[in-house]
């Protein structure tokens, strides 16, 4: 039976499911590929999302400043930002069920369309 997302370690499982599906997507699976260090982004992924759903003030940065510096190294587009969020709610469902589930594909569809609209213009 699933349960709702309680602690660090749930964070961690989804996020760790997100990205192996992300990972082998066609779609997006190619903004993590070549020199990216994948173990570094999880770490602050991790830090993230235990932010969002628990207000911990464990992550320091800008992340609409990393994904400006992607955008302008290999556009983003409308597509790429609905597979995201599509990838990261079936991640949320497959394992979780509850209010702080609902909380982070809520927050994670805001965080992609604001992305969208500041990156994109649109």
């Amino acid at each position: 039976m699933k349960k709702d997302i309680l602690n660090k370690k749930d964070i961690e499982k989804l996020v760790n499911l997100f990205y192996d599906k992300v990972k082998k997507d066609n779609t997006i699976g190619h903004f993590f590929s070549g020199n990216f260090n994948m173990e570094k982004h999880l770490e602050i992924m991790y830090k993230f999302w235990e932010n969002i759903v628990f207000y911990t003030g464990s992550y320091n940065g800008n992340p609409m400043d990393k994904h400006f510096e992607v955008h302008a190294k290999t556009p983003l587009s409308k597509k790429d930002f609905q597979k995201w969020t599509k990838l990261f709610n079936e991640s949320v469902d497959e394992l979780y069920i509850g209010e702080k589930a609902d909380l982070i594909k809520l927050k994670a569809s805001n965080i992609a369309a604001v992305m969208q609209m500041q990156i994109l213009k649109g």
